[in-house]
């Protein structure tokens, strides 16, 4: 049987040119890596994103591909993808889910972690 199976990392950096400190909004760019971990081909199709700033609101993002692609992943291939996202406040969360197929159309997701938004400065 086989087995899909895609693995996320992310990277994340603060914006200071596109953010307006102290009142915001606070920029920040991630960069997601994503690996085929599975024995099986499959094509990222679709996203998710819930994103939190501290105040306790929450927005979600959801849409087809990834900064205008749905790449298809062999096992052990790997994509490399930055975006970027706006806050109210000078800190947040992310988390989100890749909705994706295999190459014979088994539809499997695939979780982000959450991570950390945090503005430099906003930790003193």
């Amino acid at each position: 049987m086989s087995h899909p199976e895609f693995r996320c990392s992310v990277r994340v950096q603060y914006l200071p040119e596109q953010s307006s400190p102290p009142q915001g909004p606070f920029a920040f760019a991630y960069t997601v890596t994503i690996v085929n971990t599975g024995d099986v081909a499959a094509q990222l199709v679709a996203r998710q994103w819930l994103i939190g700033d501290a105040s306790g609101h929450t927005e979600e993002v959801r849409g087809l591909a990834v900064v205008g692609h749905q790449p298809l992943l062999q096992p052990g291939q790997q994509f490399e993808y930055t975006s970027w996202t706006r806050l109210a406040t000078p800190h947040g969360t992310m988390r989100g889910t890749f909705f994706c197929m295999t190459e014979d159309a088994r539809p499997f997701d695939a979780a982000v972690p959450e991570f950390a938004l945090v503005q430099p400065d906003a930790l003193h």
